[in-house]
C-alpha cells in the first residue's frame, strides 16, 4: 500500500476558493508569490511544450485594466451591468494572475491536451494560492474572450488567449460551504 500524503489529501478534499469580490490587501509580493507561481509550474504539460504563460498583474496594472474594460465594454455596447460586473473584478483585486494559454505548434501533442494543459494551471495555481494561506478565486468574464481587448491591454499575440483570471488577496470572509457533487452518481465503474 503506498504511503498516503494525508495532509494534502485534506486539503485538497476540503479546498475552497474566496470570491474575487472577498479578497483585500495585502497579497504576496514578488517574493511570496514565486514559490505559488512555480507550483503551479509543474503541472502535466505533454511534451514539454510550455503551452502557457503568466502575466502578474499588480494594483496599478488592474487599474488601468478595470478602465480599459469599462471603455471597450461601453463602446461594444454591452449591459452596463455586465460591464460593472467585469471591472469589478480587477477594481476590488489586489493582485491578479492572468494565465495565458500559448498554443505551440506540435505533431504529437493536439491543441486540445495544450487547452488542458493551460485549465490544469490555472487550478495548479489556484490551489498554490490556497495552500500558502492567501485567499484566491479563478474567474473569466467577457473580457477574457475579447480577442483585441488581449491584445491592447495584455499585449497577446493570436496564438495567445487568457485561460484565466486567478485573483490572489487576504480574505475578507469566508464564504459559506456550496453543494458539491454527488461522487456516487457521476462515477462508473468498469471491471471488465
Amino acid at each position: 500500500m503506498p504511503e498516503a500524503n494525508k495532509p494534502v489529501l485534506e486539503f485538497l478534499q476540503t479546498r475552497r476558493s474566496r470570491p474575487a469580490k472577498l479578497l483585500r490587501a495585502p497579497a504576496p509580493d514578488r517574493e511570496a508569490l514565486m514559490p505559488i507561481l512555480t507550483a503551479a509550474g509543474r503541472t502535466p504539460d505533454h511534451g514539454k511544450l510550455e503551452p502557457w504563460r503568466f502575466i502578474v498583474l499588480e494594483k496599478p496594472a488592474l487599474t488601468r485594466l478595470a478602465n480599459a474594460i469599462d471603455a471597450r465594454g461601453t463602446s461594444n455596447g454591452l449591459a452596463p451591468e455586465d460591464v460593472a460586473k467585469a471591472r469589478s473584478q480587477f477594481d476590488d483585486s489586489p493582485l491578479c494572475v492572468a494565465v495565458i494559454e500559448v498554443q505551440k505548434p506540435s505533431e504529437k501533442i493536439p491543441a486540445i491536451e495544450q487547452t488542458y494543459s493551460a485549465g490544469a494551471v490555472c487550478l495548479a495555481l489556484l490551489n498554490a494560492s490556497l495552500a500558502s494561506g492567501w485567499g484566491a478565486n479563478w474567474l473569466s468574464g467577457w473580457p477574457s474572450h475579447d480577442t483585441q481587448f488581449c491584445a491592447d491591454h495584455l499585449g497577446l499575440s493570436n496564438a495567445e488567449r487568457v485561460a484565466g483570471f486567478i485573483h490572489i488577496g487576504t480574505a475578507s470572509a469566508v464564504p459559506p460551504e456550496r453543494p458539491r457533487p454527488d461522487i456516487t452518481a457521476i462515477t462508473t465503474w468498469i471491471d471488465a
